[in-house]
């Protein structure tokens, strides 16, 4: 067995699952606020699209997509990123992934350099585990960024030094950030990118919740965006990755993609080959559909809109509620344990929420996510509503 599996800490609902096994919730509907899975319903004009091609079934994809799929993915980032004509090619510059779960994880894989003096993986303190199980298995290093409140729940960059950059091989960033919310902005993400340049680190910027946000006339920045705008239009050392799963509401359709620097995505295409992931054919076509299109994406986000007012309305004056740039998270900080938090709501509402302490690791006697619970509000309206009504006369 790879030695290095000794590593991989326990999965969040690994221990959420252990820590209420002898909890009998409460006798009312659960409310599942603990995953971050979709629960709107999926766009309809995709289900003709679905039906229209399942004779592709028969054939192996190819693993780097279908061109219109390609082509879908470079023309939705120039019009959302603002991205110059013909700076992300669908040729070059695009590859299409299986989710980006697995993209994520294997893009560590492939581009770690495992001999190189430079261990370190950098990632935000809370994280998506995903980070530090792909770093663990490359043989690299984490190294935790805390994203504390008074740093507005992002990591505090201005801190770390060169001799710090030269130690570092890559860097994760999550904007918006889960389970914050909160997005990088365009100086900042311009600031890792001249630093990545100067000191040789991959970027790899995890944007998977950029579509759902809150104000339509100010959709936070990608990574992208902030080379194409400072004229970074080779996209070196950059990455990102996008997915349908949050914005189209498709968590099962496993779809999303990687863009940027062109060498690298070729380098990630020729591991893919050997890796076996490529996508069904169907699933590309719903993909390119639900690329093109927008109003499903406005409405989506108008649920969640609706789900933050309803409860900063019903709770703002029992529990902090900060409604975030982006996302569908609450993070709110409840300053007791809270691992019993979870366990109590659970028992006397029948409301399942995250332990904060579950996405963090203890560095320097700080966890970041202690006192906090994570709430995915990725129910119906309804039942967030009925669930913030239950938590109202539990505070």
């Amino acid at each position: 067995m790879n030695p290095l599996m000794a590593r991989l800490m326990p999965y969040p609902f690994e221990k959420l699952k252990q820590l209420t096994a002898n909890i009998t919730p409460a006798s009312l509907p659960e409310v599942a606020w603990s995953i971050g899975e979709p629960k709107h319903a999926a766009p309809e004009f995709l289900s003709p699209v679905l039906n229209q091609n399942l004779g592709g079934f028969s054939q192996y994809p190819a693993t780097n997509g279908l061109p219109a799929l390609r082509e879908a993915i470079s023309q939705w980032c120039q019009r959302r990123f603002q991205l110059p004509d013909g700076s992300l090619t669908a040729d070059r510059n695009v590859l299409p992934v299986t989710g980006t779960r697995e993209a994520l994880f294997s893009v560590v894989q492939a581009l770690f350099d495992a001999s190189s003096a430079k261990r370190d993986v950098w990632m935000p303190n809370p994280f998506y585990q995903i980070y530090e199980g792909a770093t663990y298995l490359a043989g690299g290093e984490p190294r935790y960024l805390p994203c504390l409140a008074e740093t507005g729940y992002l990591p505090d960059f201005s801190g770390l030094t060169d001799a710090d950059w030269d130690n570092c091989q890559m860097l994760f960033l999550c904007t918006p950030g889960n389970p914050s919310g909160q997005p990088l902005s365009l100086e900042q993400l311009q600031h890792l990118i001249r630093k990545a340049i100067n000191h040789d680190v991959l970027l790899i910027s995890d944007e998977c919740y950029s579509e759902l946000y809150r104000d339509e006339a100010n959709p936070p920045p990608g990574l992208l965006q902030a080379a194409a705008a400072m004229g970074h239009t080779d996209y070196r050392n950059c990455l990102v990755f996008h997915s349908l799963s949050k914005r189209s509401n498709l968590p099962g359709l496993r779809s999303g993609f990687v863009a940027g620097d062109a060498r690298l995505i070729a380098e990630f295409l020729r591991y893919r080959t050997y890796h076996g992931c490529a996508m069904p054919l169907p699933h590309q076509q719903v993909s390119i559909a639900a690329w093109q299109d927008e109003s499903h994406v406005a409405a989506n986000r108008a649920l969640y809109n609706q789900k933050y007012q309803a409860l900063h309305d019903i709770l703002s004056d029992k529990m902090p509620v900060r409604i975030p740039e982006a996302s569908f998270y609450l993070w709110p900080n409840l300053e007791r344990d809270d691992t019993q938090v979870a366990c109590d709501w659970l028992e006397q509402s029948n409301i399942r929420v995250l332990p904060g302490q579950y996405l963090c690791r203890t560095i320097d006697g700080v966890t970041p996510g202690y006192g906090h619970v994570r709430i995915a509000l990725v129910a119906e309206l309804d039942a967030c509503i009925d669930a913030a009504e239950r938590l109202r006369r539990l505070l």
